[in-house]
């Protein structure tokens, strides 16, 4: 869309070939469904958020930047916020005005969106792109932008039909994995026991055991699944530990933990302090009913087994070893990472079309001439936070400037 309204500004003729019946289908799902627009960061910060190949970006991030979406957003009457995070929202939380004031601008620009259109291959001569063959015949066109998303939420179309398209031209399609995407855990029963429990305000820690190393950290929120855990930190997580030497075989090894602190503002000392108190209030009560302070109330059970104090025991009985072992839990609640969930499961897709074989300040193919790519297509990628929706907008934008 935006890669239309770019070009239909330089006067082009524009039509954009869905094969969906409505455009913007993956739009709608970003943010919960709320659309985080993009990140408040400046656009420099932007690059240290994109793990995968960020310094391709320079030049699509000068020539359309965090503002310049709001903007647009906002003269169609679509009014913005930051939270957390310095992600950016709808004032309204609806991922559908979002696209609303999208399809508008398209339409002021005269832009022809033709939906369950499939298109089957791009025809080439001479190396130069000259039409487009579709299940409704042949569309010739000058230039051709390439913005079929990669394969995550394949249900939303990005089924990874662009990444056949360039292959079939000439195009090195790097590695397609998983990215942004929720990590399964070896203990499945812990986890399913606290399924549906998110965690706010802690810091998660991923270390490869093997080596004693830090692959990753971060403070915010996380949630457990059916199948192990995900939400924003452990999201942003797996852009790092996908690209983690030697991964698969550490992770079917149980080399991979993940260390999630319950109580971050406290040192061990003052958490220590704190329990001791608490304690103290309800020194003659069972310990299982000694924690509705410390912790949620779904997480209590799976503590107490953890700390292998008996749930029976009285409170004042509870030996200094024994609180030491419930704090250490609380400091470092261990799970072991054993996979990422499929690739279809996941936000973003990390690979696609080898960034050497596009010219970084147009996005055109370096191989077949009038032929561009835009978004995911691309092998880069960014934690969470709207970079991705920025990436998406930022050479989307490139594209459809220099597509004339």
């Amino acid at each position: 869309m935006l890669s239309a309204i770019s070009a239909a500004k330089q006067g082009d003729n524009v039509t954009i070939l869905e094969k969906m019946n409505s455009c913007g289908r993956k739009l709608l799902i970003t943010g919960k469904g709320r659309c985080n627009i993009t990140s408040s960061l400046s656009m420099e910060e932007f690059i240290k958020n994109i793990p995968g190949n960020g310094k391709f970006l320079y030049s699509a991030f000068e020539n359309f930047t965090n503002t310049d979406i709001i903007q647009m957003l906002e003269a169609e009457g679509v009014k913005t916020k930051n939270e957390r995070g310095n992600r950016v929202f709808p004032v309204s939380d609806k991922s559908q005005d979002v696209l609303n004031a999208l399809l508008k601008v398209l339409k002021k620009l005269k832009v022809i969106i033709k939906t369950n259109t499939k298109v089957n291959r791009i025809i080439v001569e001479n190396n130069i792109v000259k039409a487009v063959e579709t299940n409704d015949g042949r569309l010739y066109a000058d230039k051709i932008i390439l913005a079929t998303g990669g394969k995550s939420y394949s249900a939303t179309g990005s089924t990874g039909d662009g990444f056949e398209f360039a292959k079939r031209l000439g195009h090195t399609v790097t590695d397609l994995k998983a990215s942004l995407v929720p990590l399964e855990t070896y203990e499945t029963d812990l986890c399913k026991n606290l399924q549906g429990l998110s965690l706010k305000n802690v810091v998660v820690k991923v270390k490869d055991i093997d080596k004693n190393k830090m692959i990753y950290e971060d403070f915010g929120e996380m949630i457990f699944t059916h199948f192990g855990v995900s939400g924003p930190t452990i999201l942003s997580s797996s852009a790092i530990i996908l690209r983690y030497k030697n991964i698969k075989e550490l992770l079917k090894s149980k080399k991979i933990k993940l260390y999630i602190d319950l109580k971050p503002a406290l040192t061990e000392e003052q958490l220590d302090l704190r329990i001791r108190r608490d304690f103290e209030e309800v020194k003659n009560k069972q310990f299982k009913n000694s924690l509705d302070k410390l912790l949620p109330q779904k997480m209590i059970e799976t503590v107490i087994i953890l700390s292998k104090i008996n749930e029976n025991k009285k409170v004042n009985e509870i030996t200094k070893e024994e609180r030491t072992r419930l704090l250490k839990i609380l400091k470092n609640f261990e799970i072991t990472i054993k996979d990422f969930r499929p690739i279809e499961d996941a936000i973003i897709t990390a690979g696609g079309i080898d960034i050497k074989q596009i010219n970084p300040k147009t996005m055109e193919s370096k191989l077949i001439k009038n032929l561009y790519f835009a978004g995911e297509i691309i092998d880069v990628d960014a934690y969470t936070g709207g970079f991705n929706l920025q990436i998406a907008y930022s050479t989307g934008y490139t594209a459809g400037m220099h597509a004339v």
